[in-house]
């Protein structure tokens, strides 16, 4: 198992730790995203019971459940499975309290240092569909996601891994508009879908439908030359993107309004990036905070990969936490506003029926870690659940499962392919 949503860390190294509280991250704070909500309302019991079992394995005294306060009917189901052990922590409907960082103040008013991880703050943060599949202690083969936007009827779904998003497009009826594009992940900090014939994944938790000439579209199609010059030209170094990023306010060492006056720079660019590498790519910066429209998160982006391959680090002491970091909270539905998200339907309901695609592609690289190697050959009949993929003892990932029976189609350096 890997965690199921972001990068999608192996599971068993996190549970390898030890920590005094264990969090679940049900923030789910991307506008349009219902996946985790839906999840919490299905499966409580086995949310609750992965919930258990993780604090079991590294030593928690506490469980903490961080979801939104206006999702009551959710926290009333919880609190009946929950016991002395677990308690609920209603969170402000505000993004991003899903960025753990951020989850872990909100929950226990510790910051965790530049560069460190919840644990070195006593806690773990694990994800709503991730401990479900711990309680579940099975291969994972389907993946949960929201099929949202510009849809007849929004919903979310369990599609077999390798499932094409085209198939999870007719599970919610198809668009509603001729010309449309897509984004996975989420609107802030997803990717932009090249072709509808991409793969479902561990990690993926969203598609996103919107029209072909959407804001958002138009963001992530710029290519990064024209943000380079763009920014260059017009920054005039306001520093709103650095005072309404959230680790800035937390105190860490990073300043996106630097990074875009790095641009201009040919020389003596350490100081400028090298708080860069404490980027979480929330993109406040870009789509919230700047004036402008410029994208502040690439010229952090970059500058993290120039910091880390020049050896470029840090060295300071924190800030405090910023006196103002309770007021910029940036609620949800002003960020829906912001990027004219209003006009599509903000629901997800649960469906119990799956995509059944007749060709699955399994990537064999899906998460954090090294990518795994096949086990099987073409031709091969496979059951679901079957390992097809391995990765060496010494490595780090997880083996690769069938997701549904079929027989291997194909095989390359990058994917399976499984004919049903």
């Amino acid at each position: 198992m890997v965690g199921a949503g972001g990068a999608g860390f192996p599971t068993y190294v996190k549970l390898g730790a030890k920590a005094g509280t264990v969090i679940i991250n049900a923030a789910e704070c991307e506008p349009l995203l219902h996946k985790d909500k839906e999840m919490m309302r299905a499966f409580s019991a086995e949310l609750v019971a992965g919930l258990r079992l993780a604090m079991a394995e590294v030593g928690a005294k506490e469980g903490v459940v961080g979801i939104k306060a206006k999702y009551e009917d959710v926290i009333a189901t919880l609190e009946k499975e929950a016991g002395p052990d677990i308690r609920i922590h209603p969170l402000r409907d505000y993004y991003p309290t899903g960025d753990e960082f951020t989850l872990v103040y909100e929950v226990t008013g510790r910051v965790i240092p530049p560069g460190g991880l919840p644990k070195d703050v006593d806690c773990l943060v694990q994800n709503v569909e991730t401990l479900v599949n711990v309680a579940r202690g099975k291969p994972v083969t389907k993946k949960y996601l929201s099929v949202v936007g510009a849809v007849k009827k929004p919903v979310t779904i369990a599609a077999p891994i390798g499932t094409p998003f085209r198939d999870c497009l007719k599970m919610a009826g198809g668009a509603t508009i001729k010309n449309y594009g897509a984004l996975t992940g989420g609107c802030m900090m997803g990717k932009l879908v090249a072709s509808l014939d991409e793969p479902v994944t561990k990690t993926t938790g969203a598609l996103i439908v919107l029209p072909d000439d959407h804001c958002l579209l138009t963001a992530y199609r710029r290519d990064s030359k024209s943000r380079d010059r763009i920014g260059r030209s017009a920054c005039d170094q306001c520093s709103f993107c650095t005072e309404y990023c959230p680790r800035y306010l937390l105190g860490h060492p990073i300043e996106p309004h630097k990074a875009m006056r790095s641009l201009g720079l040919v020389f003596n660019r350490r100081p400028q990036v090298v708080g860069t590498v404490y980027c979480c790519e929330c993109n406040i910066c870009s789509l919230w905070a700047c004036p402008e429209s410029l994208d502040p998160r690439d010229a952090c982006i970059k500058g993290k990969i120039e910091a880390r391959e020049q050896g470029w680090k840090w060295q300071g002491v924190p800030r405090r936490v910023h006196p103002a970091i309770q007021g910029r909270c940036i609620p949800v539905k002003r960020l829906m506003q912001r990027l004219s998200l209003t006009q599509f339907k903000n629901v997800g309901p649960l469906i119990d029926k799956s995509p059944e695609s007749p060709r699955l592609e399994i990537l064999l690289k899906q998460h954090i870690g090294a990518p795994a190697t096949p086990t099987v050959s073409v031709g091969q009949v496979v059951r679901e659940g079957d390992v097809i993929a391995n990765v060496a003892p010494d490595a780090l990932g997880v083996p690769i499962h069938a997701s549904a029976d079929g027989r291997v189609a194909e095989i390359t350096e990058s994917k399976i392919t499984i004919e049903r």
